[in-house]
């Protein structure tokens, strides 16, 4: 069962790599013990948020020279590759919880950031599907990033805004000045 979860982890590392167009590295195991630069920070590494962010401004180019085609798969690799390290993040932050909390705290951080590039990209695809008159597709993207984000954080209030704007939902949300205690 082992063999069989760590193969599709595998599997589903090199088609994230692939995604991102990263190249997809294989070392002995000797080899990385020598290697002091971690090949997973590289700056062309499908495994870190900096890649993803990388393929979103990919993404902004294309939508602002009017390439909505590339900008949509831009956006589209992106919100895959950023749920598959939230994903990861969330599988590695379980299986240590209780044993070493430096790790779950760790991972929670990481899932905290994907969370917010996947509120991001999200709403630069519901804007480019608004763009493209078709807000049926953009209303659920807006309404993950309010159920992720929360209409409190400044990305969820952007979303139930589009929502209004859309005519989704008829209430305006006017965010409390002060936090209630």
């Amino acid at each position: 069962m082992r063999a069989g979860r760590h193969a599709g982890a595998l599997a589903g590392s090199v088609a994230l790599a692939a995604v991102l167009g990263a190249p997809v590295l294989v070392a002995p195991a000797q080899a990385q013990q020598e290697e002091p630069q971690k090949a997973l920070e590289a700056s062309g590494s499908a495994f870190n948020l900096e890649s993803v962010r990388a393929v979103i401004a990919r993404g902004d180019a294309a939508a602002a020279a009017g390439n909505l085609t590339q900008a949509r798969k831009d956006y589209d690799q992106a919100r895959d590759a950023t749920r598959r390290l939230l994903g990861f993040y969330r599988d590695l932050s379980g299986s240590f919880r209780g044993l070493d909390a430096r790790i779950p705290r760790e991972m929670d951080r990481k899932g905290r950031e994907a969370l917010e590039t996947l509120a991001q990209v999200n709403l630069r695809l519901a804007a480019l599907f608004r763009r493209q008159n078709q807000p049926e597709v953009a209303v659920p993207l807006l309404v993950e990033v309010v159920k992720v984000m929360t209409p409190t954080n400044e990305e969820g209030r952007k979303a139930y805004q589009s929502l209004v704007e859309l005519g989704f939902v008829t209430t305006p949300y006017g965010a409390p000045s002060t936090p209630a205690p």
